[in-house]
C-alpha cells in the first residue's frame, strides 16, 4: 500500500516562496507518474504540475515559470517549489502518484491511483 504524506504548506505573503514535499512510502511508486493538484474553496480540483518517469514535466499555464516540480527517487520524495506566489494560488495542495511509468510529457489530468491528504497554502496580498 502506497502512502503519500505532504508537508511544507503554510501562510506566506504575495511574492514569497514555499516548497511542498510529498513523501512516498514505497520506493517503487516514486518512479511512476506523479503530480500535484490544488483545490480552492468552491472551485474544481486543478492539475498544477506533473512529472514522468524520465523526469519530463508539465505545468498548468497559471503556474508556468513560477512553480517547479521535481522528485528524488533516492528519498522517495516529490517536491513542488513555488515562487512568486499570488493570492490566487491559495488552495489545498495534494500530491498524487501512480504505478504507471510515463515517458515524455506527462498529462496534467490523470486518474491517479494514490493521493495524499493535502497541505494548505495561503497567500495573502
Amino acid at each position: 500500500q502506497v502512502q503519500l504524506v505532504e508537508s511544507g504548506g503554510g501562510s506566506v505573503q504575495a511574492g514569497g516562496s514555499l516548497r511542498l514535499s510529498c513523501a512516498a512510502s514505497a520506493y517503487t511508486y516514486s518512479r511512476g507518474l506523479m503530480g500535484w493538484f490544488r483545490q480552492a474553496p468552491g472551485k474544481e480540483r486543478e492539475g498544477v504540475a506533473a512529472i514522468g518517469s524520465d523526469a519530463s514535466t508539465n505545468y498548468a499555464d497559471s503556474v508556468k515559470g513560477r512553480f517547479t516540480i521535481s522528485k528524488d527517487n533516492a528519498k522517495n520524495t516529490l517536491y513542488l517549489q513555488m515562487n512568486s506566489l499570488k493570492p490566487e494560488d491559495t488552495a489545498m495542495y495534494y500530491c498524487a502518484a501512480d504505478t504507471r511509468r510515463w515517458y515524455g510529457v506527462p498529462p496534467l489530468l490523470y486518474e491517479y491511483k494514490y493521493w495524499g491528504q493535502g497541505t494548505q497554502v495561503t497567500v495573502s496580498s
